[in-house]
């Protein structure tokens, strides 16, 4: 089915706000797309595109580094068995100017292990001058038996995959026309069947937007309908949630989570509390200084708060505090020099929270576990995110101790599921899998599922189903 620029560029609109979405939850998203056993009708020899999850650095054994790649096993699986012949195709990185994009090449290896199959490695298959699939890619797969599998190389070696990013509302149209000759050549010569298999692929990539407007026929994987339709609509229901990180942009997602009104409880660090810290101080018309992170002169800076972040940290606290919400904040901060400080000055900047704060939330872990007894099956919480720079081991005290924290929230029976990313890898650093009920693998698409805004790929799905 062809893309039109037009059914094109009203997606892209869609996309980056400057047309109006419709407000769907999750779940009205989640039922008006596809799953993968309707493809069930479809003949052994049928071409099908996978949006794979092949952002990972594989290490030397199967199952190192590979969590992303074993996810896509049982869709990839259901295909071989069907006589599918699966296209995967993703990112690994980001172009950077001068430097090399990243080869799926050792990805392509890792599938075929897993597997237990050949996956070849599809190199040179788009031509960037018309956008469109190289002749070489049609006669391959034309050639090969039902039950093949292989990975075009990093999509993100092309500019159209990242035309999207950061296009202005005037160059909409000349780009949606762009990524629409990208999609229809995609669907002319490789496939017309099409299943997002990539979780982490939240951003505003053409493989997860654009293409499957041409597509006859899409479906969600295996894997991303358990983690949408299981453990996120837990998540939904969580009523103990941790939320730290440097991004203050996620003050949206956690306001978003506040206006569900089942949170009961909200631990917070790094820039999120620093916001809601600063608005706490006006509210009990007092001070705060939040040392450089308000300080215009660091307005370029990712950890920069503001002025009408503390208005929207304000609006939260109040609200949350009308529905009854204890909100858990920072008592003390370590600096850049390692000195703990309760009080910030004009120049200084927190790189992890003190011991007295460190105290303080294991104390409110000790609360909340035994105001859940008798109902802790009931019971979810969610983490994301880190405490401070714990990369550096001199600010890792506050985020080490505070996964020992999510394995007392386990072993009382509470469910604990864990957003991925540096929450991910905190748990993977200083715990164990089992210290928690369930570790998504992408952090940005698990917020955006349980904020405010909806992942890019559901938007792009749901378009495509009905337009089919």
């Amino acid at each position: 089915m062809a893309v039109t620029a037009e059914r094109a560029f009203r997606l892209c609109q869609l996309l980056k706000g400057v047309a109006t979405r419709e407000h769907l939850s999750l779940a009205e998203y989640l039922s008006s797309i596809p799953k993968l056993d309707s493809l069930n009708d479809l003949p052994a020899g049928t071409t099908v595109l996978i949006r794979g999850d092949v952002d990972a650095k594989v290490g030397a054994e199967v199952g190192q580094g590979d969590i992303r790649l074993r996810s896509m096993v049982e869709t990839l699986q259901f295909g071989q068995q069907k006589g599918f012949k699966q296209i995967i195709f993703g990112h690994l990185g980001r172009k950077e100017k001068d430097k090399p994009i990243g080869s799926l090449a050792k990805v392509a290896a890792r599938l075929g292990k897993l597997l237990n199959c050949e996956v070849p490695l599809i190199e040179d298959w788009l031509d960037e001058a018309t956008n469109t699939v190289k002749d070489h890619v049609q006669e391959t797969i034309a050639k090969a038996p039902n039950g093949s599998v292989f990975v075009l190389q990093n999509v993100r070696g092309y500019d159209i995959e990242t035309a999207l990013w950061k296009a202005k509302p005037d160059m909409l149209s000349a780009v949606a026309a762009k990524q629409a000759t990208f999609a229809d050549s995609l669907s002319e010569k490789v496939a017309e069947v099409y299943v997002n298999e990539a979780l982490s692929a939240g951003s505003l990539d053409a493989s997860s937007t654009i293409v499957p407007l041409a597509m006859s026929r899409v479906a969600l994987g295996k894997y991303l309908t358990r983690e949408f339709e299981g453990a996120m609509m837990e998540c939904l229901n969580a009523q103990f949630v941790v939320f730290s990180g440097i991004k203050i942009d996620k003050l949206d997602d956690l306001e978003a989570m506040i206006n569900r009104g089942k949170i009961k409880t909200i631990i917070s660090a790094g820039s999120l509390a620093m916001a809601l810290k600063k608005a706490d101080a006006l509210l009990a018309g007092q001070t705060f200084n939040l040392g450089v992170t308000e300080d215009p002169a660091h307005a370029d800076k990712a950890y920069y708060i503001p002025p009408d972040r503390i208005e929207q940290a304000r609006r939260m606290l109040q609200a949350g505090r009308k529905q009854g919400i204890e909100f858990v904040l920072p008592c003390d901060f370590v600096l850049g020099d390692a000195r703990v400080v309760e009080t910030l000055q004009p120049g200084d900047q927190q790189f992890d929270i003190g011991p007295k704060t460190i105290a303080l939330f294991t104390d409110t872990i000790t609360k909340f576990i035994a105001s859940k007894k008798g109902v802790e099956a009931q019971t979810a919480a969610f983490h994301n995110g880190v405490f401070g720079m714990f990369e550096d081991p001199r600010f890792e005290a506050g985020t080490k101790a505070f996964i020992g924290q999510l394995k007392r929230l386990t072993d009382a029976g509470i469910k604990v599921y864990v957003g991925g990313g540096e929450g991910g890898t905190a748990l993977e650093r200083y715990g164990q899998p089992n210290w928690v009920t369930h570790c998504f693998t992408a952090g940005g698409t698990v917020l955006n599922a349980l904020g405010s805004e909806p992942v890019p790929y559901l938007v792009a799905l749901r378009m495509a189903a009905q337009d089919a």
